[in-house]
């Protein structure tokens, strides 16, 4: 009988004929002329038969049509940019991914889409003008990728609890009980009538019990084989599935030829550790999952507006974004992240929307309408209400998304790869060797030898290793307030022998700085200006200004422009009004003779475009940075970069290690270039700044570490966000990151030392496949515990 060549079943209703090749049915034949016509003929190239048939769905989604469920469905839907997410049961081999990841030559409307291959789940952003969410899934059922939507929960989906691995740890648990209990006449050779009369029926049961362990409990690892041996590939379940068969091959025919009661309790028991093992790891990697989704959340704050009812105004609140509920208004300042959809009351909103659809055109927002978590205010302070509860998860998905992240090679992740790739082929090379020896000297033997090498031979203790150490770490960094976007960071973190630090809101706080003016006085109209300017901005020096500026002398700004790295500019009625550097406000009844008489760290004002004076601010150096970098001076190169003049020169000279360098008056894009720099000369390099001005140097650097200071500081940019009360730990967070890689490779040594131990005894003889059985995942185990221990250990210096 024919297979079809796009989804591999057997033609069983006829064979359809098209292009010299055959198909079960019109879908198969359908998605091969798609493929064909969109010039994707490289999906087949991928595996032999990749394809899903597809199911008839006609009329099935025309529930799509109605507006109010498409809106429920939908992440995301501004200006002809839609973002949907679904679930996709059918996702299973790689050539599922490539295709799915190449909808945009299927349809010109498709702009990206991204699967999720863990979760089965895709992300499709498309045109909205040109193609409806009912043709998007259409296309997908088309391809054989039909989507899975439940109209019972419009919410985020609940992912189905897989209870299969459950399954068949309790079906290998209950045969191996069995088999252990029948084989025990056997264990210890009792002599008598009733037993010896009824030992075939003891075997043959035995053998029954073994038969679901084998075909279901141990399936996976067939199965992986399988795949592996189909795509070339000798993967690590090969001598596992190798070493299940040869067990049951020899333990069915001695019982069929008499010849013993066989090895089905090394067999069950084999399968039953096996799977235990696996649950084990399953477990620990749920708990580093929940750990990193709900506990290790970066701290963005909001600033919340509460309504005094004594005098009738809004009082300004800094609260952690999850404690944003519906209903309640909150203020965006130029610049920040709206962290929840919600609806535009006041202000004139420019919605930059690239963070979520890569589109980096801005938007005009009226009020009433629409905004979605992740756009990011460009203009004047807008007021917002929100509709729903906060779902950070969406935040954490944006921040760690991959048009985002940074090719950084992993070291280790490199060295298991290797591993992997020789270690089965080095098993099978010793089991077949040990075999033939045991052969002629002592065949008997030969087969107990085969069968152990397979068994105790354990990759996995060391594809553990790696994980479960910066897992743990991960967890603990988080509960110390540095928040990282993946483990492999940590990895790198080891690496780093030059740091780049910004200055204002990076070293200084802003929370106890010194405020004095200097220039004529500003009236009324210009004070109330410039503190509606100040409330708008999102920088250090500007939030320190405001602080101290009468907060409730506030009026709506009729434009406003800030310019990083220079200053602000904004109108209101008659007046204009210029804060910022001093040559950025320079007027035409100044000079900048008068303007550099104050060559500190200051902020210049100017009110139609005539210079007024200027804020002059004494810093205040964050607690512990004399000791921070001294002890980073250590074994690394520093250098401080900072907008300003160079007011604090002596005053860090004197602070700082000697051979600190000092760079001032650096624009961001000065910043960029200097790590650039660095890295051309062989550096691996660390940036650390506020989130705000250094985007670019952030994402430049091989880790990019935002400072946040109750501020929204939430950038894609970084690789970690640091809570500014833990800034003076820097340095123990980086010995935790060496000490991290130290316990990696020591766990990479105790899974070397166990593998040869292992194989040497097989070899010899000495060990039965069932302890054999026993030991592999024990192995697995104890270098969980190992890495687990020893990085509970190493935390604890972050408590002191």
């Amino acid at each position: 009988m024919a297979k079809c060549y796009h989804c591999g079943d057997p033609c069983k209703n006829g064979t359809i004929t098209f292009d010299e090749k055959s198909f079960c049915c019109n879908g198969c034949k359908t998605v091969y002329e798609i493929l064909d016509a969109s010039d994707l003929q490289y999906y087949y190239d991928l595996e032999t038969s990749p394809g899903i048939s597809p199911d008839s769905t006609e009329g099935k989604y025309d529930f799509l049509d109605n507006k109010a469920i498409e809106e429920k469905l939908l992440e995301f839907s501004d200006n002809n940019i839609n973002i949907v997410s679904f679930f996709i049961p059918s996702i299973h081999c790689s050539s599922c991914i490539w295709v799915l990841e190449n909808l945009n030559k299927l349809h010109p409307a498709v702009q990206s889409s991204q699967v999720n291959f863990p979760k089965k789940t895709i992300r499709i952003s498309y045109s909205s003008d040109k193609l409806s969410l009912k043709e998007l899934v259409y296309l997908l059922c088309r391809i054989g990728y039909e989507p899975y939507i439940s109209l019972d929960d419009f919410g985020p989906k609940k992912s189905k609890v897989d209870r299969s691995l459950i399954y068949k740890l309790g079906v290998a648990g209950f045969a191996f009980g069995n088999v252990m209990f029948l084989s025990f006449p056997e264990y210890f050779e009792v002599d008598e009538f009733w037993l010896d009369q009824f030992k075939h029926v003891f075997r043959w049961m035995m053998f029954f019990f073994s038969l679901p362990v084998v075909f279901y409990s141990g399936s996976d690892y067939f199965i992986s084989a399988y795949k592996g041996l189909r795509a070339k590939l000798l993967n690590i379940d090969v001598p596992i599935a190798l070493g299940i068969s040869v067990l049951f091959i020899r333990s069915t025919t001695e019982i069929l030829f008499n010849l013993g009661t066989g090895f089905f309790d090394s067999l069950t028991g084999l399968v039953f550790f096996l799977l235990l093992g696996k649950f084990f790891q399953q477990k620990t990697y749920s708990f580093l999952s929940f750990e990193r989704d709900y506990k290790s959340y970066f701290p963005i704050a909001v600033t919340r507006l509460k309504k005094d009812s004594e005098e009738e105004k809004s009082i300004e609140e800094q609260v952690q974004v999850y404690e944003v509920q519906a209903g309640d208004r909150i203020l965006i300042r130029n610049g920040e992240l709206i962290p929840i959809d919600a609806v535009l009351i006041s202000g004139n909103a420019l919605i930059d929307y690239s963070f979520v659809t890569g589109e980096a055109e801005a938007v005009s927002k009226a009020s009433g309408e629409r905004l979605y978590a992740g756009g990011r205010q460009q203009g004047g302070p807008i007021e917002i209400e929100a509709y729903k509860s906060i779902d950070q998860s969406y935040l954490t998905q944006l921040w760690s998304d991959d048009v985002f992240s940074k090719e950084k090679r992993s070291t280790f992740q490199t060295l298991i790869n290797q591993i992997s790739k020789r270690f089965t082929l080095g098993v099978l090379s010793i089991a077949f060797s040990a075999t033939l020896f045991w052969l002629i000297t002592d065949p008997e033997k030969a087969l107990n030898v085969f069968t152990a090498v397979l068994i105790i031979a354990c990759p996995c203790a060391i594809a553990l290793a790696s994980p479960f150490t910066l897992g743990n770490l991960l967890r603990i960094f988080g509960r110390h307030k540095l928040y990282l976007k993946e483990a492999g960071v940590i990895e790198q973190m080891a690496k780093i022998d030059c740091i780049v630090f910004d200055k204002t809101g990076t070293i200084t706080t802003g929370s106890k700085t010194s405020v004095s003016y200097l220039g004529e006085a500003l009236d009324k109209e210009e004070e109330q200006l410039l503190t509606s300017s100040l409330r708008a901005s999102n920088h250090p020096l500007s939030r320190a200004l405001y602080e101290i500026l009468d907060k409730n002398n506030i009026s709506t700004l009729d434009d406003f422009a800030e310019t990083t790295g220079k200053g602000i500019e904004a109108k209101a009625r008659d007046k204009s009004i210029k804060i910022g550097s001093a040559g950025f406000v320079e007027g035409k009844n100044t000079s900048m003779a008068e303007i550099s008489e104050v060559n500190k760290t200051s902020v210049h004002i100017s009110s139609n475009n005539t210079y007024k004076g200027c804020y002059i601010f004494r810093n205040e150096y964050r607690k512990g940075l004399e000791e921070l970098f001294k002890n980073l001076k250590e074994n690394r190169e520093l250098y401080i970069l900072s907008g300003d003049n160079d007011g604090e020169r002596e005053r860090l000279s004197q602070l700082l290690p000697k051979g600190t360098g000092l760079l001032f008056d650096q624009k961001p894009d000065d910043k960029l270039q200097f790590i650039k720099r660095l890295q051309k000369e062989g550096k691996t390099v660390m940036m650390v700044g506020d989130g705000l001005n250094d985007a670019g140097a952030l994402a430049q650097s091989d880790v990019g570490i935002s400072v946040s200071e109750n501020i929204n500081v939430f950038s894609p940019a970084c690789d970690g966000i640091l809570d500014a009360s833990r800034f003076r730990d820097l340095d123990s967070f980086f010995k935790i990151s060496h000490k991290g890689m130290s316990v990696i490779k020591w766990s990479f040594l105790l899974s070397l030392c166990y593998n040869v131990i292992g194989l040497g005894f097989a070899v010899s003889g000495n060990l039965m496949p069932v302890i054999a059985a026993i030991l592999m995942p024990v192995s697995s185990i104890s270098i969980v515990v190992f890495t687990s221990i020893s990085t509970h250990f190493i935390g604890k210096r972050l408590n002191k």
